[in-house]
């Protein structure tokens, strides 16, 4: 039972992760569909955001009533319907009123299942998670990518909500296995709640939650204007450059997956550490000009490598270094900080490119991922 819970868990961060990346490969087709500038994927964006942040604030008192198995559910079915929904949306204002529930979905679901595995589970399975999340953002650009081929955009928007679906079915099939990490002193309802306001006072959760909105910054960027940034930079098809924008996806999902195999011995420090490192040198790559274009795909596969152990790493240390009776209430606050990175740094991004062009990109990932180390190594001195 132990690792068939394992394996729907992360059957459900496949699920998180198929429309996450399905935006930023659709839109270069979509904003001419609706007929808005290119840079209004960052208004999309925001609003999906917003939602995820309220939902990430409430995760703590969602799960303690709930439970983390009926969020978990509820979430993937109500993203579903969005995605349908985006998928039969004839204007602007329409696809935004379903960004609002798809962003209401991501947000609780993320939070929930975060703070479990960091609670039940060792840093190789965070990462592993996050490994299978990434699987979903790879699967999404080539469904894309093979739609706009073959079909119209809104057929892989159909499919990936028919997709989540069937993965909710096999969630609720699922539910009785949930008991198998029960655990009296980490129960969800008798345990007190924190709240946002309790946390934000714990010594190092302001500087953790600055860090954490600048690196998911970065990794939002890369998600939503890596097809754009190829399509500027090399003149690419948007059809080819969708499908090699998952090149950053797979680059993290790979890189997820072997770091597994070592976050447990290096720890969750270093592996941040070293993480950020290889980021630069992927920036570094793609802002080469007059190479050949495999210079820049490659570029897009290193930045996906160092930020594969990043963001499980931050969570994952959450319980160690604040506490696991904290532990709810501040990875829900710190999945609210990242959709606020999320929300801000594409539209930055798309307003200043709308100035100079995508050329800035890498400088964008360069500073802000300075700005992240700074943070967390501040984060880690408060709580030594």
């Amino acid at each position: 039972m132990y690792l068939l819970l394992l394996a729907v868990i992360y059957l459900a961060f496949i699920s998180l992760g198929l429309p996450d990346s399905l935006l930023g490969a659709g839109w270069p087709v979509m904003h001419e569909f609706f007929g808005v500038p290119l840079a209004w994927a960052g208004v999309v964006t925001m609003v999906i955001s917003v939602g995820t942040v309220i939902s990430s604030l409430l995760s703590e008192r969602l799960t303690k009533r709930f439970g983390v198995k009926y969020v978990t559910l509820f979430s993937i079915i109500i993203t579903a319907l969005a995605m349908l929904g985006f998928s039969i949306s004839t204007s602007f204002p329409m696809l935004i009123a379903f960004a609002i529930p798809y962003g209401l979905g991501a947000g609780s679901i993320d939070a929930a299942l975060n703070n479990y595995v960091a609670l039940h589970y060792s840093s190789k399975h965070m990462s592993w998670l996050h490994c299978f999340w990434g699987v979903g953002t790879i699967v999404s650009p080539c469904v894309m990518s093979l739609a706009l081929s073959v079909s119209v955009w809104q057929t892989g928007y159909r499919t990936v909500g028919a997709v989540q679906l069937v993965i909710a079915a096999v969630v609720a099939l699922s539910l009785p296995l949930w008991k198998v990490n029960a655990d009296p002193k980490c129960a969800e309802k008798d345990a007190r709640t924190v709240g946002v306001s309790g946390a934000l006072r714990i010594r190092g959760v302001p500087t953790l939650l600055a860090g954490f909105l600048c690196y998911c910054g970065a990794e939002s960027i890369c998600m939503l204007w890596s097809a754009s940034y190829l399509i500027e930079k090399t003149g690419m098809e948007p059809s080819r450059a969708a499908a090699f924008a998952s090149l950053f996806f797979i680059g993290m999902t790979v890189g997820r997956f072997f770091a597994g195999f070592i976050s447990d011995s290096v720890g969750d420090r270093n592996m941040i550490r070293l993480g950020t490192g290889i980021i630069a040198v992927g920036a570094a790559l793609i802002s080469i000009n007059n190479l050949p274009e495999i210079f820049t795909l490659a570029g897009l596969v290193v930045i996906g490598l160092g930020c594969a152990p990043v963001y499980p790493s931050i969570i994952h240390s959450t319980p160690a270094n604040f506490g696991a009776e904290n532990s709810q209430a501040i990875i829900g606050v710190q999945m609210a900080s990242a959709y606020l990175g999320s929300t801000f740094m594409p539209p930055l991004l798309g307003l200043v490119s709308s100035f100079f062009g995508l050329w800035v990109m890498p400088a964008f990932l360069i500073v802000l991922i300075a700005l992240m180390t700074a943070l967390l190594e501040a984060t880690y001195r408060k709580r030594a």
